[in-house]
């Protein structure tokens, strides 16, 4: 039965307001009666009440079996799961409420021709690689499959918190995932490989695609192409710089390998993408490593701390010389 404002659940939380709604129930924002002044979100799953008796059942003990994995799950750029339990036909989750602004609210200040400043998003973007390096290392892995900037809040003191589990999914041994809810993400933010059934193969990758969509989201202020339409039509996925001059160029190389349409034309880790953002570690069409500078300035760096390097660039600056040279004295 759907929860409503003024619902008590197990003598404790009390339903206060909802703070968002979808096909397959909602999330509550609810006071907790045993710890005064302490605010939970209520993640509230109603289940198919037309299915048999047996999926009913597998539902149930899936969904225990997964809430138990995130209750364990402990890090700072996370909501903590403190409880779950079913009632009646609903399943119920537990977390801590994240008071703040989501980055979907952020843009929603700008105008069409503002951008949120680069390092501010790249502040924001360090927090959320710990927090899914953190749920990738769990084992088995959790995947959350469902990154979008109305799920990632800002406290009031610059903490971002990765929130809404309503999609995740723990992989199995087999690297089959199995999920806690039914769902398929946002089609903005989601890779070609979460369309279908629930048993697809979606793994780590998959969420690195959807950060990738969200960083072109935030560092252009346009809304990604969705993967079927790319699938179809490759070239509607306009280069960031189009949007957004000020951006480097090695920040569009590396966002572009994340939202790569096929898995393994993606970086495989976290910390792959993380070294393609900041570090500049991005493979070439053939596959192999190379440096992209962030400006001409790391580029002169790089350039004169290898020999061969060194030698390539003092070249190269002599030529420019000689051409302004002959330029002024023909």
């Amino acid at each position: 039965m759907p929860l409503s404002i003024g619902n008590v659940l197990k003598g404790r939380y009390i339903i206060q307001n909802p703070i968002g709604k979808g096909g397959m129930g909602a999330i509550w924002l609810a006071s907790d009666n045993r710890l005064e002044g302490r605010y939970c979100a209520v993640k509230e799953i109603v289940r198919d009440v037309s299915a048999t008796n047996e999926y009913q059942e597998q539902a149930r003990e899936q969904f225990h079996r997964e809430a138990s994995i995130l209750a364990r799950l402990d890090h700072p750029n996370l909501p903590k799961v403190s409880d779950f339990f079913t009632d009646i036909d609903t399943d119920i989750l537990i977390m801590d409420y994240v008071d703040g602004e989501d980055l979907r609210q952020k843009m929603g200040k700008l105008t069409k021709e503002q951008f949120i400043d680069e390092s501010q998003v790249y502040d924001w973007t360090k927090q959320i690689f710990e927090a899914l390096e953190y749920l990738h290392s769990q084992d088995p892995p959790v995947v959350h499959r469902d990154i979008k900037p109305s799920n990632i809040k800002v406290t009031t003191t610059g903490i971002v918190k990765l929130v809404d589990f309503g999609l995740v999914k723990v992989m199995t041994p087999e690297e089959r995932t199995v999920t806690i809810v039914q769902g398929r993400g946002t089609i903005h933010y989601t890779p070609i490989e979460q369309y279908g059934a629930d048993e697809g193969h979606t793994d780590l990758r998959s969420d690195i695609y959807s950060l990738g969509c969200t960083l072109y989201h935030l560092l252009t202020n346009q809304t990604p192409p969705e993967a079927k339409v790319r699938f179809l039509h490759s070239h509607v996925m306009t280069p960031i710089r189009s949007f957004n001059t000020s951006i480097s160029n090695r920040a569009e190389k590396a966002i572009e390998w994340a939202v790569s349409l096929h898995p393994e034309d993606r970086p495989e880790t976290i910390d792959q993408f993380r070294a393609a953002l900041f570090d500049g570690i991005i493979p070439n069409k053939q596959g192999v490593p190379e440096y992209i500078p962030n400006n001409n300035q790391e580029w002169l760096q790089y350039a004169l701390s290898d020999p061969l390097h060194r030698d390539l660039a003092i070249l190269s600056t002599l030529l420019i010389i000689l051409a302004v040279i002959t330029t002024f004295t023909s």
